[in-house]
C-alpha cells in the first residue's frame, strides 16, 4: 500500500485581509487635529500672522450691514501661494486643486471659498505690497541680528519667459500682426459676429464670451504694439554695435519684455534675467530685481540702491562674477561706500602675456586702481570665493522651487510672482538663524 504525499493534499483556502470600501465609518477630527504641529503649514501660517496686510483689507468692499458676499480671508491666500512656493507649486488651477485634496492646503485654506481665477489674480495684483514687506522683514532681521550686510553676493539667474521661440518676430511680420490684430478688434467692438477673425471664430457668442473675447483681442494688441517698440529699440543697439544687423533685431509676441537669450544649455531662448543679491552672512536674499536683458554688466549699483532702499544702510562688501566688471558700475558703486570684490577681466590672457593683470593702467582713475591692486591679494580672493556658495545657493534655492520657466508674463508679474519664493526662501533661513542662535544661547548658558 502506497503512502500518500503531503503534497498530493488539498491546499486550504488562505486567510486574507481584503480592502473594504463600501462599509461606511464615521470620523470625528478636525483640519487641526489632522495636521502634524511640527508641521511646515503651520510656519507660513505663523509667519503670515505676522505681517502687515492692512493695504488688503482696506480695499475689501464687503462690509458689515451691506450687500454682496464676504470677500475671502487675504490672509489665507497669501499664505496659500507662500506654501505653494515652498512645494514647488507654480500654478494656479494645480493650486485650487489642492485645497481639496492634500492636507496641508485644507488646513491653510480652512474651509473659506476659493477658485483658481482669485488665486491666479491675487499671485501677481500685490508685486508692490510684497515688495515692501520683503523690505520689513529685513529691517527687522537687521534689529534681530540676523542680518549684518558685512558682504553680499550678487549674481543673475537666466529663466525661460512664458514664450516659445516661435513667438520671436522680425518688425515687418509684426507690423503685419499688428494690422491683424487691430482689424479683428474693430470687428469685434462693431458686435460683428459673422466676421471670421484670424482665428476662425464664427459662431454667435454670449455676451459674456464676447467680453472675454474682446479683452483678449485688444491685450493681443497691446502686446504687439509693445513688441515693436522693443524690436526698434533693439534694431537700434544691433545696428550700433555692427552695420546692417538691426534687421535681424526680433521681439515675442507672446511677452515683449523677454529677450533671445543664450541658455545654459547652450540654447537660445526667450527669457528674462532674475537679478539677486544674497547676504554672505547669513544666507537672506536681500533684493531681488528682473530685467530684460541678457547681460549683467550695469546692474551693481542699482543693486546696492535697491538693498539701501530695503534696509536703510549699504553693504559694506560687494562681491560679484566678471560679468559685472564695468569700470563706470564700479567706480558708482564704490563712491557711494561700497567696496567692490569683482573679478579683474582677462586675469588669464593678460598673465600669458605676460602682463600683471593686477597693476593700474594708464588712464585708471584712483577708485579703479585701487580696485585691480586689491584683486590681487589673497584677502580679495578670499572673499571673493564666498560668491560662489553664496549667490549661487540663492539660485539653487529657487531652481528648486520650479523656477526654470515662469507662468505668467510682463516683468511686474514676474518679479510679483518671484517674490512669494523670495520671502518664504527668508522665512526658511530666519527660522534656522533663530534656532541656531537660541542653540548657542542655551549651550553657553549650560556651560556657565
Amino acid at each position: 500500500m502506497t503512502k500518500r504525499s503531503h503534497s498530493a493534499e488539498p491546499k486550504k483556502a488562505v486567510r486574507l485581509n481584503k480592502p473594504e470600501r463600501l462599509q461606511a465609518e464615521i470620523h470625528f477630527e478636525s483640519l487641526d487635529q489632522r495636521l502634524e504641529l511640527d508641521h511646515l503649514a503651520r510656519l507660513v501660517w505663523q509667519f503670515t500672522l505676522g505681517l502687515d496686510l492692512s493695504p488688503l483689507y482696506q480695499a475689501i468692499e464687503a462690509v458689515e450691514g451691506g450687500a454682496g458676499r464676504n470677500a475671502t480671508e487675504p490672509r489665507v491666500l497669501f499664505a496659500l501661494w507662500l506654501y505653494a512656493a515652498l512645494d514647488n507649486v507654480n500654478k494656479a488651477r494645480m493650486l485650487a486643486r489642492l485645497c481639496e485634496e492634500h492636507r496641508a492646503y485644507e488646513w491653510l485654506r480652512g474651509g473659506v471659498p476659493i477658485n483658481h481665477h482669485m488665486l491666479s489674480d491675487f499671485r501677481v495684483q500685490h508685486g508692490d505690497l510684497l515688495e515692501q514687506l520683503q523690505a520689513d522683514s529685513l529691517a527687522g532681521m537687521l534689529a534681530e541680528g540676523l542680518l549684518t550686510l558685512e558682504t553680499v553676493a550678487q549674481d543673475g539667474m537666466r529663466v525661460r519667459a512664458n514664450a516659445s521661440a516661435a513667438s520671436l518676430r522680425r518688425r515687418p511680420t509684426l507690423e503685419e500682426s499688428q494690422r491683424q490684430a487691430k482689424e479683428y478688434l474693430d470687428q469685434l467692438e462693431r458686435d460683428d459676429d459673422s466676421a471670421e477673425g484670424p482665428e476662425g471664430d464664427t459662431e454667435n457668442a454670449t455676451p459674456r464670451q464676447k467680453a472675454a473675447r474682446e479683452r483678449a483681442a485688444r491685450e493681443k494688441s497691446q502686446r504687439i504694439d509693445k513688441a515693436l517698440e522693443v524690436v526698434q529699440q533693439l534694431a537700434l543697439q544691433r545696428e550700433a554695435r555692427k552695420k546692417g544687423d538691426g534687421k535681424n533685431a526680433r521681439a515675442s509676441t507672446t511677452d515683449p519684455d523677454a529677450r533671445k537669450t543664450k541658455m545654459a544649455d547652450g540654447g537660445y531662448r526667450p527669457a528674462v534675467n532674475v537679478q539677486m543679491a544674497t547676504d554672505a552672512g547669513s544666507g537672506l536674499i536681500v533684493a531681488m530685481d528682473v530685467i530684460s536683458e541678457g547681460s549683467d554688466a550695469g546692474q551693481m549699483k542699482p543693486m546696492v540702491d535697491t538693498i539701501e532702499k530695503h534696509t536703510g544702510q549699504r553693504p559694506n562688501n560687494m562681491t560679484s562674477d566678471g560679468g559685472y566688471a564695468i569700470i563706470t558700475d564700479i567706480e558708482a558703486t564704490e563712491s557711494a561706500g561700497t567696496t567692490v570684490y569683482t573679478p579683474v577681466k582677462e586675469e588669464e590672457k593678460q598673465k600669458l602675456a605676460g602682463k600683471d593683470p593686477f597693476a593700474p593702467k594708464r588712464g585708471d582713475s584712483p577708485i579703479i586702481a585701487a580696485w585691480r591692486i586689491r584683486m590681487g591679494t589673497e584677502a580679495a580672493q578670499a572673499l571673493y570665493r564666498l560668491r560662489c556658495q553664496t549667490a549661487e545657493l540663492s539660485n539653487a534655492r529657487l531652481r528648486n522651487q520650479g523656477i526654470y520657466q515662469m507662468q505668467v508674463r510682463g516683468l511686474a508679474k514676474i518679479k510679483a510672482a518671484l517674490y512669494w519664493h523670495v520671502l518664504v526662501i527668508n522665512m526658511l533661513r530666519a527660522h534656522a538663524l533663530r534656532a541656531a542662535k537660541s542653540a548657542a544661547k542655551s549651550a553657553k548658558e549650560s556651560a556657565n
